[in-house]
């Protein structure tokens, strides 16, 4: 196994902060993505880590045909990229509403759906496609114990479905049901993550009983991917998968994708004996996990973090360590999701030499609609 995969050649030509991006490395995870479920069809990988069209038409060309989004930008990217079938994972309201029916409008190929956990939401929805003549399908978003969005997966989550089944503009999918709270090892994962779909699959007989069929369900994340990718009636929408991050790489060892974008840093200044500054700043690295748990560089493990600013990030090196400004560092995110939207774009390295760049388009929130 070669350590030093990171390397790049070329390194003097890539001014930093910079997020690289190993094509290849992607490929190889979506392969994987795909290895470790029985079904294509069953995959709804999530765009928000990558926000890419560069990624997005990797995974169309290994025939993944459905795509999950956060934002409109995300939708929107998706629409140009050809993807027949998007699910926005988030329940639009006010202007992003009007937005997401123009994006319905505009990528009439694309079929589109979005989620919904409440009756007046699932109402104004109704009417602003009803008014263009137009229905959307809609999933039922369910809370199963994370406690930020969705609705209980009982009688309440009843009468929303059967209101959205009956209401004009409206066409009901299904149900989705994102275990984020799911982390630890496997076994831990596995025990919240059964203990949150035991529920949804409770309401979805309870639904079958009462007439409704063909009731998709959209479950889990990247943590939970290696157990609802046994679920045979599951679509799974990981994400991180296509970049993966320390975190996961410690934590969900039974999934063997590799590190496929990293951020690159040069050291900056010397303030003292012990210590280093490099230009990552909170600017070029996710910065909502304590301190010492941002940013992982793999050639010097021992760097501790102790000072983090906008552009700037201090590092306890030790006394006597052999660092000068001018020094590349290689960091792994510990976060990579939030850390690519910091970046406009991603600078692609092949075979050891920068190749290109890859523009990070839907890390803004609006395109062009």
């Amino acid at each position: 196994m070669d350590t030093n995969w990171y390397l790049i050649e070329d390194i003097d030509k890539l001014d930093t902060p910079a997020l690289v991006i190993f094509p290849e490395r992607v490929k190889a995870n979506i392969d994987t993505l795909k290895e470790m479920i029985d079904d294509v069809q069953r995959l709804r990988p999530h765009a928000k880590t990558h926000k890419t069209k560069e990624a997005t038409q990797l995974m169309l060309a290994a025939g993944i045909t459905k795509f999950k989004c956060a934002t409109i930008a995300e939708a929107e990217m998706l629409g140009q990229c050809g993807a027949p079938d998007v699910v926005l994972a988030y329940q639009p309201i006010g202007p992003k509403l009007a937005r997401f029916v123009k994006v319905t409008q505009q990528y009439s190929n694309t079929h589109f759906s979005c989620l919904v956990d409440n009756i007046p939401c699932a109402e104004a929805i109704a009417k602003a496609f009803a008014a263009v003549h137009a229905t959307i399908s809609v999933y039922i978003d369910l809370n199963i114990g994370q406690n930020r969005t969705g609705i209980t997966p009982d009688q309440p989550a009843i009468e929303l479905y059967k209101y959205c089944a009956q209401t004009k503009g409206l066409s009901v999918a299904g149900l989705h049901a994102y275990d984020g709270h799911t982390r630890g090892t496997l076994e831990e994962r596995a025990a919240v993550s059964n203990e949150a779909f035991a529920k949804v699959e409770e309401l979805l007989q309870t639904l079958q009983k009462n007439g409704y069929n063909k009731i998709n369900v959209i479950a889990g994340g990247s943590p939970s991917y290696s157990i609802h990718a046994k679920r045979p009636v599951v679509e799974c929408s990981p994400g991180t998968f296509v970049f993966w991050d320390k975190s996961y790489l410690d934590q969900c060892t039974e999934q063997p994708f590799q590190i496929a974008a990293i951020v690159v840093t040069r050291v900056v200044s010397l303030p003292n004996s012990t210590h280093i500054c490099v230009d990552l700043g909170h600017k070029s690295v996710a910065a909502e996990n304590e301190i010492t748990k941002r940013v992982f560089f793999p050639q010097a493990p021992e760097l501790k973090a102790v000072s983090h600013s906008e552009e700037h990030l201090v590092l306890f090196a030790g006394e006597g360590h052999s660092f000068k400004p001018g020094d590349v560092l290689y960091g792994i995110p510990m976060h990579v999701c939030p850390t690519v939207a910091l970046h406009e774009r991603g600078y692609t390295v092949e075979n050891g030499k920068l190749t290109g760049e890859w523009k990070i388009v839907a890390r803004d929130r609006k395109i062009s609609l």
